[in-house]
C-alpha cells in the first residue's frame, strides 16, 4: 500500500512540473524591479490574472437604490401593489398579480426595466399585463399598451423629476 501511495506521488509531482511548461530562462533587464510596473507590463502582454477585475486604486462606485430617482419614484408609484422580484442591480421590478375590487376575476401584473438612470420618456420600459379567469378558471393572459402605461410613466417621471429637485436643494443649502 505504501509503494502505491510512493508511485501516485512521484506521478502528481511529474505531471505538475511537467504542466507548468518548457522552463525559459530570462533577462531580468527586461523587467522592471517595481512588482507594480511588472504586473502591469505582464498584463499589456496578456500574461497577467487581475481577479475581480479592475485597478485598486481606482475605487468602487456604489449606486444605491435609495439614491436613484427613477427607482424611488416607480416603488412609490405602485406601492399599493405586492411586489414578486425588485432587484436594482438588475434594474427590474415586477409586482405579483392584483386585483382591485371592482372586478376580482381581472388581475393585473406590472413590469418595469430601468434602460437608464437618466429621468427621461424612454428611461423604462413599462408592460402591463392582464390576467382574466372565468367561471371555471380557465386564465388568459394578454399585455396591454394604453393610456395606464402612459400615465404610469408619467406619474413615474414626475416624482423622479421632484426627488432629483430636492436633492439638489438639499446639496445647495
Amino acid at each position: 500500500m505504501f509503494q502505491f501511495f510512493k508511485v501516485l506521488l512521484i506521478l502528481s509531482i511529474i505531471l505538475l512540473n511537467h504542466s507548468c511548461g518548457i522552463y525559459r530562462p530570462t533577462d531580468a533587464r527586461e523587467y522592471p524591479p517595481d512588482p507594480e510596473l511588472r504586473v502591469k507590463k505582464n498584463l499589456e502582454e496578456g500574461r497577467g490574472l487581475r481577479i475581480l477585475g479592475g485597478d485598486k486604486k481606482t475605487g468602487t462606485n456604489y449606486e444605491f437604490a435609495s439614491s436613484n430617482e427613477l427607482w424611488r419614484a416607480t416603488l412609490d408609484t405602485i406601492d399599493f401593489m405586492p411586489l414578486t422580484t425588485a432587484n436594482y442591480s438588475g434594474g427590474i421590478i415586477v409586482t405579483d398579480w392584483y386585483s382591485g375590487n371592482q372586478n376580482p376575476s381581472e388581475n393585473l401584473k406590472i413590469t418595469v426595466r430601468f434602460l437608464t438612470n437618466e429621468i427621461r420618456s424612454d428611461a423604462l420600459d413599462l408592460k402591463i399585463f392582464y390576467k382574466n379567469c372565468d367561471s371555471s378558471n380557465r386564465c388568459t393572459v394578454d399585455e396591454r399598451k394604453g393610456a395606464l402605461v402612459d400615465e404610469l410613466k408619467k406619474e413615474i417621471l414626475k416624482k423622479a423629476t421632484l426627488y432629483k429637485q430636492e436633492i439638489k436643494d438639499k446639496k445647495d443649502n
